[in-house]
């Protein structure tokens, strides 16, 4: 670390030492001579005399032009007397503090460096990973692990020790190797009156020492792979601010990706993989990016885009200084965002996360499943553009039309088709056209236009449309695409005459088969006194059997209630997004509050979902005959023509992966409180399995489906997925394996074997979340296992397994009582589901410190997925989705 001297120093170094060429922090020239002391600062004054006597024999042997003074003994007192004072008056006037900036005189070399004024930040050489090449760069000064966040000679390697900075001749600041090869950094001033200096944002600055605020180059403006606070990332003139991935974690090197702003002017980020478009953030709106809403996170970042005639870029700063916070680009072409706790850093998001976040992966007119290999299929009317590619899984190309549109040719006019819940193509014009039929016609009357989507407006495409995926439930940035057709592509006259002769004979049929219904219903109630009739149109369009248990339910006088469409849409200030608390697999979510003041959630089925539908029947059939304070209470719905809504006790601080995996939020979870939620969850699961009237399996176990009340009491939800059970039974097997990747147990994953011990698996990798406060399917630990789970078992083999804390956690935390966690969670994950307890048994070793626990067998950290169904959301890539749901089919019981 680089140092200046103080008046009170001493010679702590022979210069025998300093000649066999060690390096020190400081030289200091002897008056009138050509050689040179190393000067350090000593505290206990008291050793001068000592330490000034010893150096004067060895001063005595390598001076010989001191020799005729050193005659006698006189002489000698003399030059003893003398030489603390002349090495005094030489050793000038500093502190001895670690030192922000480097002025014209003097030089960093290998082994010193520079450290920011609030020691955020240091500046020196430095060696990555396993290389031994030496790089002049910036690190975080007081955090572990890789945290560089700039490199000045990234391609100029120096092979040795033997680097060091300094201002030439020409007042350039430049790096020198011991062969005299010199990089010049940044071009200063032969006045020599430049200084460079690293600030606390990071920032290296090349500045007038005489006019601080005159900055003539700084390393914000050539960044590395790190977009840090304060930095501008974007257009200035033709400069175009990049950040360029290392090679590799040991290269830091330019490597094959780069992240900057679009250069066509869009407001968005793009990534490019060898100068082809890789990756984009969608545009800015003011708020957020419309393709990746989650990468501006709320109430950490104040995020500003600038644009006018000499530069467009966007910067952010922090909500909160006290914090880090920094974007990398890696070496595979992620931007990810990281910040630290502990003095480690933690991933809180990464993008592309998945093959269809891959900019064009799928070419023009394909469009990108997550759920199907190969991803990459044509858009219907579309065949691909060559077949060969497409077999060998090169989807680039893209496809091309069947048959060509016909606006120009004077056939039969092109039609549209609808396309829900679609990823929205790249580069679409928004037109201030506010109905959706004049939107239509403004699409069908430009023979370029190739689809239009109408929400709040109306926005068009025309030419190719690229970077489509379906069954993209992302609150911004998807919708419903109308893609132009030729008219050929729809049902031919034909077709049409056999759907006109289906329609007559299932109509008559479905009639009667409702008046049945209806007549049945309508003689049951007949039987029942005093009992009030209910509206039975709406419910028979669920079915007869949901239609009975409501009527039962209602006319019981539980708290269940069947609610009008106008009420709920008062409480919902008419849906609006303001009220709007998430989307999943079944549609949107909405906040409300009926004229009594109550305050509901409002789950309102997806038009046209039959994932949505097929839920919205089980959970209803399931949850009327629950009760518990552990499971969240269905307080009725509401049936109305197309409109299918259920509506919920609100819960006030949403769910548990809200709080669990936020770097700021998962702090408020202590460990009491974490253990008080999963003895909630234990007694919930409990009772599911063997105190409720039915045997139910919930198999949706997950963060995100624990909801959280106004004291933290957790309550299980969402049943869409859950099964009943018969009293005598203890398995099944499903051809239609639902849930959510990570907590699914293997045999239910592998062969669609599902029991009791299937929600345990998902409780105990649950269990190992709320201790580590990391996904398990989106955990990442270089050099083992890329699963919590193994991470885990990892650790226990080691005798480690406390290493799993959370790091928010205090020291204060009941060890004992987290080690019995872990090992309870162990227990839990086994592979064979024989091997595991039930829940009974769980509690019970919870609970009690005396009760004996056998050591786990090797959990299942498998990666598998089934291909029977594509059900299941394979969260392999980490995303931070709040809505893994998938559909199910409540099959015979």
């Amino acid at each position: 670390m680089m140092r200046n001297e103080s008046p009170v120093l001493v010679l702590t170094v022979p210069l025998s030492k300093w000649f066999h060429g060690q390096n020190y922090s400081q030289r200091v020239k002897f008056p009138s001579s050509n050689h040179y002391f190393v000067c350090h600062e000593d505290h206990v004054s008291s050793l001068l005399i000592f330490f000034f006597a010893a150096d004067i024999f060895r001063c005595v042997a390598v001076w010989p032009q001191f020799n005729p003074i050193m005659v006698g003994k006189r002489g000698f007192n003399f030059c003893f007397m003398l030489l603390p004072l002349m090495i005094k008056s030489a050793c000038m006037i500093e502190s001895t503090h670690a030192t922000n900036t480097l002025l014209p005189t003097q030089s960093l070399r290998d082994g010193q460096t520079l450290v920011s004024a609030a020691k955020i930040f240091e500046l020196g050489f430095f060696s990555p990973g396993s290389s031994t090449n030496r790089y002049l760069g910036i690190w975080y000064l007081n955090l572990a692990g890789e945290n560089v966040i700039w490199v000045a000679n990234r391609n100029s390697p120096i092979v040795d020790t033997s680097g060091v900075l300094l201002f030439d001749e020409d007042g350039d600041l430049t790096i020198l190797d011991g062969r005299g090869s010199a990089s010049i950094l940044a071009s200063g001033s032969k006045t020599g009156s430049m200084a460079a200096t690293i600030l606390d944002s990071g920032n290296l600055v090349l500045r007038d020492i005489n006019d601080s605020s005159r900055i003539l180059w700084q390393s914000f403006d050539y960044p590395t792979d790190t977009f840090l606070p304060g930095m501008k990332l974007g257009l200035e003139g033709r400069q175009n601010r990049l950040l360029t991935s290392w090679k590799s974690a040991n290269d830091p090197a330019s490597g094959d990706y780069s992240m900057g702003f679009d250069p066509n002017g869009t407001s968005q980020f793009l990534i490019w993989q060898k100068g082809n478009v890789y990756w984009t953030s969608g545009t800015w709106n003011g708020e957020i990016f419309s393709l990746n809403p989650e990468m501006v996170t709320e109430g950490i970042f104040d995020w500003t885009f600038v644009s006018n005639m000499h530069e467009k870029y966007f910067t952010y700063s922090l909500l909160n200084d006290t914090m880090i916070f920094r974007y990398v680009l890696d070496s595979s072409g992620k931007i990810q965002l990281l910040t630290y706790s502990g003095g480690k850093s933690i991933l809180l998001w990464s993008q592309p996360t998945s093959q269809c976040r891959v900019n064009d992966l799928c070419g023009a007119y394909g469009v990108c499943n997550e759920n199907t290999p190969p991803p990459c299929r044509c858009l219907k009317g579309f065949e691909p553009g060559s077949l060969i590619d497409w077999n060998e899984g090169v989807t680039g190309g893209g496809c091309i039309r069947k048959t060509g549109l016909q606006c120009e040719s004077g056939g039969e006019p092109d039609e549209f088709l609808k396309m829900p819940n679609m990823r929205l193509p790249t580069f679409g014009q928004n037109c201030q056209i506010w109905e959706a039929e004049e939107c239509r016609s403004a699409c069908l009357q430009n023979c370029n236009c190739t689809a239009y989507v109408f929400s709040v407006n109306c926005t068009l495409w025309y030419g190719n449309l690229e970077n489509l995926q379906e069954f993209y439930n992302a609150s911004v940035g998807s919708g419903t695409l109308y893609l132009r057709l030729a008219a050929s592509e729809f049902a031919s006259g034909g077709n049409k005459r056999q759907l006109r002769v289906i329609i007559i004979v299932a109509v008559p049929l479905g009639l009667l088969c409702s008046c049945t219904l209806i007549c049945l219903l309508w003689l049951r109630s007949r039987r029942r006194r005093g009992k009030k009739s209910l509206p039975e149109g709406p419910l028979l369009s669920l079915g007869a059997e949901i239609a009975i248990k409501l009527g039962e339910s209602n006319e019981k006088g539980s708290e269940f209630s069947l609610f009008h469409f106008t009420h709920i849409a008062d409480a919902t200030n008419n849906f609006s997004s303001e009220n709007k608390l998430g989307e999943g697999g079944f549609g949107p979510v909405y906040k409300g509050q009926l004229a009594d003041g109550k305050e509901i959630a409002v789950k309102r089925l997806a038009a046209h979902s039959g994932q949505g539908l097929l839920e919205f029947k089980n959970e209803i059939l399931l949850i009327l005959k629950l009760q518990h304070r552990n499971l969240v209470r269905l307080l009725g719905c509401c049936i109305q023509g197309e409109e299918k809504i259920l509506i919920y006790e609100y819960m006030p601080n949403k769910s548990l992966d809200f709080f669990l995996f936020n770097p700021t939020r998962g702090a408020l979870l202590e460990w009491f409180r974490r253990y008080h939620i999963v003895e909630g969850i234990a007694q919930g699961l409990i009772y599911l399995h063997e105190h409720s009237r039915l045997r139910i399996i919930h198999r949706d176990l997950k963060a995100s489906n624990i909801l959280l009340d106004l004291d933290m009491n957790p309550k299980i939800s969402d049943f869409g997925l859950a099964r009943i059970f018969g009293s005598n039974e203890t398995q099944a097997i499903t051809k239609r394996v639902v849930g959510t990747y990570g907590y699914m147990s293997p045999e239910y994953a592998a062969e669609g074997l599902f029991s009791v011990k299937s929600d345990v698996f998902s409780f105990g990798v649950l269990l190992l979340e709320i201790i580590s406060g990391k996904r398990n399917t989106g955990f990442h630990k270089l050099g083992v296992s890329l699963n919590l789970l193994g991470y885990a078992w990892g650790l226990w083999k080691q005798g480690k397994c406390l290493e799993l804390m959370d790091p928010l956690l205090s020291d204060g935390c009941p060890t004992s009582q987290i080690s019995r966690c872990i090992h309870v969670a162990l227990m839990c994950v086994q592979e064979n589901a024989s091997d595991r307890p039930t829940m009974s048994d769980v509690i019970t070793m919870l609970s009690s410190e005396s009760a004996a626990i056998p050591d786990p067998k090797q959990p299942a950290f498998f990666t598998m997925r089934t291909t029977t169904e594509a059900d299941v959301p394979a969260n392999v890539d980490g995303s931070c989705s709040l809505n893994d749901i998938t559909i199910t089919v409540p099959d015979g019981r």
